[in-house]
């Protein structure tokens, strides 16, 4: 499934833009991002082309933007509802900031618990961004590894919001499914306000391609949370990584996670359409 026939929309919930006429990354940054690891909305916008999605989700890279989401916002402006934004929100945006941010396609925050860097989903300004998220009607998502949500889950079941998790979790796969983090994230899938993105298998894998090691994880998410709250991604440009990755086996591996073509219908389009508010129509060139 390395290319999807006859035209049928789909949505890669997960990537990062990069702009490369412009290549200056914000004191916000939260990591150091090398040149050949950035793609820009052009070049992703070709990625998605050749392998047959139509719509996609992009997050704001904490590695290189931090909470500056210029580039983002002129990329969604451009795409014409082809691109939804997941923005980093800052700690000193004002009104007018998070007008912009909403009014230019952005759906939604990202909090990246491993990192100091990251906006804080804790304390006041933890409630202050929550606090704007439920006024714009934002979802809340978490990127994090190891077991770094378990202090978070009393924040997010009581944000009173919609919760995506990137990257299912990302389990350590040599510790199996009761790992701590990994079987409190399966516990919070049952809860049923959390949505799963079935996505980066490279940045679990201990394998490679074709992925087997995470199939068990994979498989036991997608019980846990149910196709009608799955999603997927490929993480695409693939920075910070130790070998080469490709797109392909990506979207590949979901077909092994998922056999079923109508169930997968729901997790590339149905899901992400609802969640994010995708149009068939929205397809810029």
């Amino acid at each position: 499934m390395t290319a999807r026939p006859g035209g049928e929309p789909a949505v890669d919930c997960h990537a990062h833009c990069y702009d490369l006429a412009a290549p200056s990354f914000s004191e916000t940054s939260g990591f150091h991002v090398q040149p050949n690891e950035t793609g820009s909305a052009e070049d992703y916008a070709a990625v998605l082309d050749a392998h047959g999605l139509s719509h996609a989700v992009l997050v704001n890279p904490l590695g290189g933007y931090g909470t500056d989401n210029s580039y983002m916002l002129r990329t969604l402006a451009a795409s014409r509802g082809r691109f939804k934004g997941i923005a980093l929100l800052s700690a000193q945006a004002d009104d007018r900031e998070v007008a912009a941010l909403h009014e230019g396609g952005v759906v939604g925050i990202r909090f990246n618990l491993n990192f100091a860097a990251s906006p804080s989903l804790f304390g006041a300004a933890g409630e202050r961004a929550l606090g704007i998220a439920r006024e714009r009607d934002w979802l809340i998502q978490i990127h994090y590894s190891g077991d770094t949500i378990v202090a978070a889950l009393p924040v997010l079941r009581a944000s009173g919001r919609t919760v995506i998790i990137d990257h299912c979790g990302r389990p350590d796969v040599g510790a199996g499914l009761d790992q701590p983090g990994f079987s409190d994230l399966l516990k919070l899938g049952r809860e049923g306000n959390t949505h799963i993105k079935l996505s980066a298998f490279f940045r679990m894998s201990a394998s490679g391609p074709p992925y087997a090691d995470c199939t068990p994880f994979a498989r036991a998410l997608v019980e846990a949370f149910t196709i009608d709250r799955c999603l997927w991604g490929s993480d695409w440009p693939f920075i910070r990584v130790s070998r080469r990755v490709d797109y392909g086996p990506q979207l590949a591996f979901l077909e092994t996670v998922v056999p079923s073509a109508e169930q997968r219908e729901k997790i590339l389009w149905d899901n992400p359409a609802r969640l994010f508010g995708f149009a068939e129509t929205d397809k810029a060139v």
